[in-house]
């Protein structure tokens, strides 16, 4: 910065000025700085920077996999959020072969220039309900589950499930037919419940679940076995993917859908990948989770006055396609 100032005639005070993007400084004078800057190759350091204003301007997003595609559109719109205030992201992945627990995370992350952690939760992690942050260290949660020592938002995933069953049950079909997704998810434990609490609530006894992996192929399988269950009119499955494939594995077995058999599925992202779409889905809105898990910590970054654990679920929204029949007419 010595040498900026040296070469532009201005003092360091100036140049630390144009670094930082202050305002104070004329136009001509930041102009000729940001000139010079260029011309000699100038870099802020990120470091000096972090230990001047006392923080990084970097959050860690800490998630078991990146591909899934929930986890995807959130990370996007943590991503989206965080350039919104020229904050950085950086990535980490919970991977099988290391210690699994909230406090393994977040030591990991103290290590890195960060200064405040997001954890993407697919898989209850032991210590969740006891692990307390560490001083000026935010950590957030996105999960249906609950936390008295850190923040959470996720979607509704018990929520969506009784709205989707509720519905179902109000067009006249006598019971709802279940495909999860892996027994470890946390976000498959939500639907689930939601769903057997539902049909309770309704004086109906649950079927048996149908264990799914997410993935289209089990899905098919499970609409083999369904297209076999006896007065079975309506299946729920537990994300888009399994309920395409329950369909597919319907008609294979000779069953037409929503005619014989009626299905459902959950977070709504075939819309946009299969032509014609008529499958009726319950919407999430994982990018909205992503932005507002990041502006939830970054107020606190700013703010540490403001760190208190808070709970948000934002409600799924059913997609109305032709994939379910109306009994009652």
């Amino acid at each position: 910065m010595q040498d900026i100032a040296r070469e532009a005639g201005v003092s360091s005070q100036t140049v630390s000025r144009v670094s930082n993007g202050s305002d104070s400084v004329r136009p001509a004078t930041r102009d000729m700085v940001l000139a010079v800057m260029d011309r000699l190759g100038y870099r802020p350091n990120f470091a000096a920077r972090a230990l001047k204003r006392g923080r990084f301007k970097a959050i860690g997003v800490a998630m078991f996999d990146i591909v899934a595609t929930g986890n995807l559109l959130t990370l996007e719109g943590i991503t989206k959020a965080a350039s919104d205030l020229d904050y950085a992201v950086t990535i980490t992945m919970m991977g099988k072969g290391q210690q699994r627990s909230l406090a393994a995370v977040v030591e990991r992350m103290k290590n890195l220039p960060v200064d405040g952690v997001i954890v993407i939760l697919e898989q209850m992690l032991p210590d969740v309900g006891t692990f307390v942050p560490p001083a000026g260290m935010e950590v957030l949660l996105v999960t249906s589950a609950q936390s008295t020592t850190m923040s959470t938002i996720d979607e509704d995933q018990y929520g969506c499930s009784t709205m989707v069953t509720n519905y179902f049950l109000d067009r006249g079909h006598r019971t709802v037919h279940f495909v999860s997704g892996p027994e470890e998810s946390l976000d498959s434990h939500f639907r689930e419940q939601g769903w057997i609490d539902a049909l309770a609530r309704r004086w109906v006894v649950a079927p048996p679940v149908i264990r799914g992996d997410w993935s289209a192929d089990s899905g098919f399988n499970a609409g083999l076995e369904l297209a076999h269950v006896k007065d079975c009119t309506a299946v729920y499955a537990a994300n888009d993917n399994e309920a395409y494939g329950v369909m597919q594995g319907l008609a294979a077995a000779g069953k037409r859908v929503p005619d014989d058999v009626s299905v459902i599925g959950g977070d709504d992202v075939l819309r946009n990948l299969i032509p014609r779409l008529t499958l009726t889905s319950v919407k999430m809105n994982f990018g909205a989770v992503g932005r507002r898990a990041f502006r939830m910590v970054a107020r606190v970054i700013e703010d540490p006055q403001r760190s208190r654990p808070t709970r948000e679920l934002i409600p799924g929204v059913l997609v109305e396609r032709s994939s379910v029949r109306d009994l009652t007419r």
